[in-house]
Parts: structure tokens; sequence; C-alpha cells
């Protein structure tokens, strides 16, 4: 069971590096684990700290304003590179919930929403915008709303943007594909039960 996402209003950070691969979002050092937390702290590891594990001041999410943000607004083909679902489990650990570009790479685009995060395509003028209004800092909050389809900037203005219909309802109601497979559950007993009978030396 993944946490639902309905409607979000929070920080965006501004990340308008094109081509952001998922090496960059969880470096392979850290792919060690099989656990979905613990990887928020090395989230872009090595744009975050230099050499000696210092924080390197001038990456965004280093900035006082962006320390708390549940949004990326990205360059174009965010998530690309090789696949791994760590990079969607770094990002919801550090807190992001949402991530919008103007493009993704497939498997990340999936993996995004079988975490729990809502990546967000909209055109480039759009994105552009609200890389505009994220740079304001915290105190511009961008808004998305799931059930409506629309990001809304801080100044009010509103984008809608498309999603599929299967995805959007695994999101509005948690469900991931485990939870997916248990509400079959009583299916898959049957199933088992018959089989058992027929086939016993099985």
């Amino acid at each position: 069971m993944m946490d639902k996402f309905n409607t979000l209003s929070g920080i965006a950070a501004p990340m308008p590096l094109i081509n952001i691969d998922t090496d960059m979002i969880i470096p392979k050092q850290f792919l060690k684990t099989i656990k979905r937390s613990g990887l928020g702290v090395n989230l872009f590891d090595e744009m975050r700290y230099d050499d000696d594990g210092q924080e390197i001041p001038d990456f965004v999410l280093n900035k006082t304003a962006y320390r708390n943000a549940e949004i990326i607004v990205g360059g174009d083909n965010f998530g690309c590179g090789s696949s791994r679902e760590h990079a969607p489990w770094a990002l919801l650990d550090f807190g992001i919930r949402c991530v919008i570009s103007t493009s993704f790479a497939d498997i990340f685009y999936g993996n995004c929403f079988k975490n729990g995060i809502l990546p967000i395509v909209l055109p480039k003028e759009q994105v552009d915008q609200l890389m505009e209004d994220a740079e304001r800092g915290e105190n511009a909050r961008i808004s998305v709303d799931l059930e409506a389809q629309t990001v809304t900037s801080s100044d009010g203005t509103e984008f809608r943007f498309e999603v599929d219909p299967f995805k959007k309802q695994c999101m509005l109601n948690g469900l991931d594909d485990i939870s997916l497979t248990m509400e079959k559950s009583a299916a898959i007993d049957t199933f088992e039960a018959d089989y058992q009978a027929r086939m016993p030396w099985s």
C-alpha cells in the first residue's frame, strides 16, 4: 500500500537541467539496499555534496528555501538512463511527491506511479512558467489536483495535464502492484483450492 495522492500544495524546486538521469538522482553506490527508506539523504548525492561530504551551497535542495520541497520542476527527459526503482524511492524518501517536466523516460515515468510520485507532463511554455514561479522560493507554492488534473501556480494560473485513467485511480486510492493483486485475493484463494482438489499430487 502506498500513500494516496489527491491534492498537493507545496514548495517546488526548480531544476532546469535537461537529461537528469537516474544515476544523478541516486548514484549506483547506493543501490545495494532493497529498503525504500533511508535513500533521501543520498538523493542527487554527487550534486549535493563535495568530496568531503559537505553540502554544496549552490545546489537547489541545499538552499534554505527548498529543503522542504515536495515538487520538482525539471528539464526535458527527466529520469533517463538506466532503470532503477531506487530513483523514485530516493525522491519519495526526501519528500518529493510530484515531478513536472516536458518529458520523462518511460521506465522512470511508470516507476513513479508505482511508488506514489505523480509525474506530470506539460508543454514547454507552461513548464517554463512554473520554473520561473518555483525560482521565487518558499513564498511561491504550486498546487496540484490529481482528481481535477490541474496544476496551479502561486499567482493562480491553472494548467491542465493528462494522465492515464487507470494510473490516476491507483494514485487516488493508494494502490501499488501488491495492493492491486491483493484485491483479487478471494479469486486467488478459490483458484488455489480448486487446483489443489483437481491435482492433489502437485
